[in-house]
């Protein structure tokens, strides 16, 4: 996925996809829960790098981590 861009991810957030991803080693879940916040949650922790289970991010904070994401995924719905 080279050619996924932040507008390709921001896209499919707004059609109401749940986007997984690796960040620093952990994998997580990302999903819109309303305009600028998003519902960030762990799925899989490094035990190097404990992380906490559910995030509430913003939009800029995404932004900021997409360049070091990789392996993304992605599911349509809302997670559980």
């Amino acid at each position: 996925m080279n050619n996924y861009t932040f507008e390709n991810f921001e896209k499919d957030l707004d059609n109401g996809y749940q986007v997984y991803f690796t960040y620093v080693r952990n994998r997580y879940v990302v999903f819109k829960t309303s305009e600028n916040c998003y519902t960030q949650k762990l799925i899989s922790e490094h035990s190097k790098n404990p992380q906490p289970r559910v995030q509430i991010v913003t939009h800029k904070r995404i932004f900021e981590m997409f360049p070091f994401m990789e392996d993304f995924e992605y599911k349509a719905g809302i997670t559980d």
